[in-house]
């Protein structure tokens, strides 16, 4: 659903399928996958594992992606002037209170997938459940929301990345990875790209809201060079791991996400506004690019 359905009201599967926005679930899918293929590779994958944690930390996603559309909404960040895809709450097509029911059955059902999790992760994975619960509701909810103190940036690096990536490698190895930790840090920094196409698109009206993004606080400028940033980061993330893993060459693939990135980065240098939302889209691509290629690698060795 784009910013032009606004006043027409789609049909309620419509309405539910853009709040959860579809175009960002890939900050759920890439680290999960990429954990699952890391197992795989070093045998000791563990399916019932692996589902349990993909729809699980695709729950805490569209969770709060429901809470984001919520808080925005109560707080007056999503007004008439948003530049962005409509946002149901703001729209009238969904109550405040049926959007923070969504948001609660979401996490619960989240915080469900994660009981198994913690059978065969133990008390660390308790843990790591409910702070990444706990994150998604403060995000833009609370006092002090995440994401309207510039924090934004460092939850969706940390928790779409390393907390994932080595958590789910976590419960089916039981033990620990330090690749899984370094490849997180490169798949959170690519989930962090897509936030900051958004905060980009976003800035004059998180201004007025006072929503202090790391973009509002130091400008456009900054915005593209943190993206551009984001793509690097990954990369030497990437290489650390190729470096500490010489038998498995065929990591080199890995960086092949760069190509399209170099074309994402130039062009988010000149495109602002609404022309920034179908690079939302592909900026996911390239996180998922990034996860199957050095997954792929991975089983190859």
């Amino acid at each position: 659903m784009s910013s032009d359905t606004r006043g027409m009201r789609p049909s309620m599967t419509r309405v539910w399928l853009a709040a959860a926005r579809p175009r960002t679930l890939s900050a759920a899918l890439a680290p999960v996958g990429l954990g699952a293929a890391l197992a795989i590779g070093d045998g000791v994958f563990h399916a019932w594992s692996v589902i349990a944690a993909l729809v699980g930390a695709t729950l805490i996603q569209i969770g709060t992606n429901f809470a984001n559309d919520y808080f925005d909404f109560v707080k007056g960040t999503d007004d008439e002037s948003r530049i962005g895809p409509a946002r149901a709450t703001a729209e009238g097509w969904v109550s405040p209170r049926g959007m923070a029911v969504a948001t609660v059955i979401s996490f619960v059902a989240a915080a469900a997938c994660g009981a198994y999790l913690v059978v065969r992760g133990g008390s660390a994975i308790a843990v790591v459940g409910a702070l990444s619960i706990a994150s998604g509701i403060l995000y833009t909810g609370g006092p002090k929301p995440l994401g309207y103190i510039g924090l934004g940036d460092v939850f969706v690096l940390v928790f779409f990345g390393p907390v994932a990536v080595a958590g789910t490698y976590w419960v089916q190895a039981r033990t620990l990875s330090h690749a899984a930790l370094w490849l997180g840090f490169a798949t959170g920094a690519l989930a962090t790209a897509i936030l900051v196409v958004n905060n980009l698109r976003d800035r004059e009206g998180d201004a007025r809201s006072s929503k202090r993004t790391l973009v509002v606080r130091f400008g456009a400028r900054f915005g593209r060079f943190e993206y551009a940033a984001c793509f690097g980061l990954a990369a030497i993330a990437t290489l650390v791991v190729l470096g500490a893993h010489p038998e498995r060459p065929w990591l080199w693939i890995g960086l092949g996400f760069l190509v399209p990135a170099v074309f994402a980065v130039r062009a988010i240098a000149v495109t602002d506004g609404p022309a920034l939302n179908p690079w939302l889209g592909r900026t996911a691509a390239i996180q998922l690019l990034h996860a199957l290629l050095v997954g792929i690698a991975w089983c190859t060795a």
